[in-house]
């Protein structure tokens, strides 16, 4: 009797050992494929890592910001230097005209560049007088009306006029005048004397000034690459990028 028993509870823990074999061999590979579908292996967790961090090595490692425009004044007053790109000259130049140049050196406000050296500028002739002959010499006003920055727009400025005046040739005239009457009245008297001294004054007189008229007509001419410097007579606003 006690034999039976003993085989009936070995034959109980033999079966209940075959079936936690087989529920532990069942739970295997759903723990896989949970393993798969659910959270990322080790291998997985540091090819993330890996492209993370060349990511912020191609970027630097922050987030750069784009510029700020801002808008400075530049006040009256400022001194802008400036070389022409086109010839002007009194005798060909138009009242009126526009003209071109760039800045022969950068504009700087509190340390802060608006327009550098290169930049365009924009100027037009506000007056023009070609020199007459025995009249009054040449002239020619001009002021700046705009400055184009590199990369930017065009501002618009308003200056002080910049006047050029020829010099006066009205002392040299007389000079010559005088001195061609003394030379035909020279001649008149080497010829007839008396009367052939007043006749030789008078062409002479005519031959001096057809020599001034000829010769006294002088133009200003202002080629390009002429250095030049404006003052601004109104305050002008530039945007920069900061």
């Amino acid at each position: 009797m006690k034999t039976r028993r003993t085989i009936q509870a070995l034959g109980i823990a033999f079966a209940l050992s075959l079936m936690t074999a087989c529920q532990s061999a069942n739970n295997q590979p759903q723990t896989s494929e949970a393993t798969q579908e659910g959270a990322p292996t080790a291998s997985q967790t540091a090819q993330t890592g890996g492209l993370r961090h060349r990511r912020a090595a191609q970027s630097g490692g922050t987030t750069q910001s784009a510029p700020t425009p801002k808008t400075i004044s530049v006040p009256a007053g400022t001194a802008i230097h400036i070389r022409l790109s086109t010839e002007l000259n009194t005798g060909r130049t138009a009242s009126g005209s526009h003209f071109d140049g760039t800045l022969a050196e950068p504009l700087v406000v509190n340390g802060v560049t608006v327009a550098p050296r290169g930049s365009l500028v924009g100027g037009e002739v506000t007056s023009v007088v070609s020199s007459g002959r025995l009249k009054r010499p040449a002239e020619m006003s001009l002021v700046l009306t705009s400055i184009t920055p590199e990369g930017g727009q065009s501002v618009p400025i308003s200056t002080q006029t910049w006047t050029v005046s020829g010099k006066s040739h009205k002392k040299r005239d007389i000079e010559m005048v005088g001195g061609g009457a003394g030379v035909g009245a020279l001649i008149g008297a080497i010829a007839g004397g008396g009367k052939g001294a007043a006749i030789g004054g008078a062409i002479g007189a005519a031959g001096g000034t057809g020599a001034a008229y000829a010769t006294g007509k002088k133009e200003i001419d202002l080629p390009a690459e002429t250095e030049m410097t404006f003052r601004l007579s109104a305050p002008a606003e530039f945007t920069v990028q900061q």
